[in-house]
């Protein structure tokens, strides 16, 4: 660690220490002194790492960049995951499917204005003309569709009706 002045450097020059002692174990000379060997294998270990930490610029996680319109944002935000974004359009999809499902399962003629009156919001004297029905018709159709859309989501997404478990 007083070599490379990074714990994280050291344990990584350790790691590859043992590596390269393992896979080149069999060239030691058994009749030296095994701990210098050890050493000098983990000094230029050492070494590779310094030349390696000059040619690309480390930044701690911790470091404070500059981005544009961003600042004082630190370089391990940079790096945070998309799961919420992730999460997020999956639970959309789940809820477009959901809607889906429930609209599917109304009668025709309920499915019929539901998706006129709110999908292509027809204005209801429109509707009307569209499915050549009263506008009466029309609007009493309309409640029982989203009536009959309510009860068929709730069940689709099991979710509890009139604050029951």
């Amino acid at each position: 660690m007083r070599f490379t002045g990074s714990s994280v450097t050291a344990e990584d020059v350790v790691q590859e220490t043992f590596l390269q002692v393992h896979t080149a174990g069999k060239s030691f000379d058994p009749k030296r002194r095994f701990k210098p060997w050890l050493f000098t294998v983990a000094a230029n270990k050492a070494r590779d790492q310094l030349r390696r930490r000059k040619r690309r610029r480390e930044l701690p996680f911790e470091a404070q960049v500059a981005a544009e319109g961003e600042a004082g944002q630190r370089f391990i935000d940079l790096l945070s995951g998309d799961e919420d974004i992730v999460d997020d359009e999956l639970l959309l999809e789940e809820k477009r499917r959901a809607v889906r499902n429930a609209i599917d399962s109304m009668p025709p003629k309920l499915r019929e204005v539901l998706i006129l009156a709110y999908y292509h919001r027809f204005p209801y004297k429109e509707i009307a003309e569209i499915v050549d029905i009263p506008l009466g018709t029309v609007k009493s159709r309309l409640h029982g569709a989203v009536a009959s859309f309510a009860e068929r989501y709730r069940a689709e997404v099991r979710e509890p009706t009139n604050g029951e478990p």
